[in-house]
């Protein structure tokens, strides 16, 4: 998150102190900065029902009446306090903005459900090259030959091969099981965040002077390249089952698991391009390619890259994403299933910022409190219904 959107976060969790409230009503000042603050403090429900916009004049006029106020104020107190856990950073759906709710209005009541499912943990399963699997866990430890492992990341230490022996190069398998996240270090210094339910294969070595490949089968990865110019030009290549990207020592995100529709490139830095069938497109930074695994044809967009990749700095981010989406991201992250018992629930939307740390109880109360009515959520065993 860049240091404004930590502010923002602040402000609406009424922890800002004067500087930094200072600094918000600076960004306030610019039109970038009204889009950035509406698209992190807005929502919308479903079509039919209908809710106040959040006034932007109004929170600009409180800050700078807050300011004026008491020069020693530290906190600003704009938003009504919610019967959930204080580490959750942005109230999913905030039908608590200001003014929606007046004080001779009672707020939803949150109804405390038993924590069963528990958030996600450094976990992964190491496939060796002759097949052996290794489980990878927070708290234990791993070594052999070049590769080692503290149980929260994984390391490939270089270890120089030539051409004659690029035939006989061995590959090992990293998978991430739902509820699950791990990060690898491959041996040319290329680093990788895998997100839950993600399967990468890759060389223990790269041959030298030869490109570098490497293959996500499934799932989720944030890459931060090593640039080719330290690896005699050799350049980075990430297969996936639908398209092949061109590296150029760069730091961009895909997100292709086998049950979405489409598969996602983002990129936040340097140059890549993606190539899908006889077709190629170069993307730009803050730029994302969509492809549609049925077709040949890849959709270039202007992104916020911050929301795409929140989830590498443990955040979940949601703008006006539809609760079936939130929740096929909460099910691989809590290992949990999900059921809607009607089709019209999975096109709620919702807007937030939450820690993933965050128990998935909590942000279950949220989103049934600011449905008024319109959900209720029950948990069995590790099975979520939506009714």
């Amino acid at each position: 998150m860049s240091e404004i959107d930590k502010i923002i976060v602040k402000y609406l969790n009424q922890e800002a102190n004067r500087s930094e409230l200072e600094k918000l009503e600076d960004f306030l000042k610019t039109n970038e900065g009204l889009r950035i603050f509406n698209s992190l403090v807005k929502t919308q429900y479903i079509s039919t029902l209908s809710m106040t916009e959040y006034d932007v004049n109004k929170a600009k006029e409180s800050i700078r009446h807050r300011l004026k106020k008491d020069k020693r104020i530290a906190k600003i107190y704009l938003y009504k306090r919610i019967a959930v856990a204080a580490s959750v950073l942005l109230v999913l759906g905030m039908a608590f903005y200001l003014g929606y709710y007046s004080d001779n209005k009672s707020r939803p009541e949150v109804v405390q459900r038993p924590q069963t499912i528990l958030a996600g943990t450094d976990k992964a399963i190491l496939t060796l090259g002759n097949g052996d699997e290794v489980a990878l866990e927070k708290g234990k430890k791993f070594q052999i030959g070049e590769v080692s492992s503290n149980g929260e990341e994984l390391v490939y230490t270089e270890k120089k091969h030539n051409n004659d022996v690029e035939k006989e190069q061995s590959f090992n398998y990293l998978t991430i099981p739902r509820g699950g996240q791990f990060f690898i270090k491959l041996s040319d210094g290329t680093e990788i965040w895998l997100n839950s339910e993600t399967k990468l294969k890759y060389p223990v070595t790269f041959a030298e002077g030869l490109t570098r490949k490497v293959e996500l089968i499934y799932g989720e990865a944030y890459f931060k390249v090593s640039p080719s110019t330290e690896h005699k030009g050799a350049g980075f290549h990430v297969l996936t089952k639908s398209q092949e990207i061109d590296v150029l020592g760069t730091e961009f995100n895909i997100r292709a698991y086998n049950n979405d529709e489409i598969m996602a490139t983002t990129l936040v830095g340097g140059k890549i391009r993606i190539k899908k069938g006889e077709v190629s497109e170069t993307l730009a930074p803050n730029q994302q390619a969509i492809i549609n695994h049925e077709g040949n044809e890849i959709d270039i967009q202007e992104i916020d890259v911050s929301q795409e990749i929140s989830w590498v700095n443990g955040l979940f981010t949601f703008n006006e994403k539809p609760l079936e989406e939130i929740m096929t991201v909460l099910a691989r992250w809590y290992d949990t299933e999900v059921v809607f018992e009607s089709a019209k629930q999975k096109k709620f939307l919702f807007t937030g910022i939450l820690e993933r740390t965050e128990a998935i109880e909590d942000i279950l109360n949220l989103i049934e409190a600011t449905s008024e009515g319109h959900l209720q959520i029950e948990i069995n065993n590790k099975t979520i219904i939506i009714k």
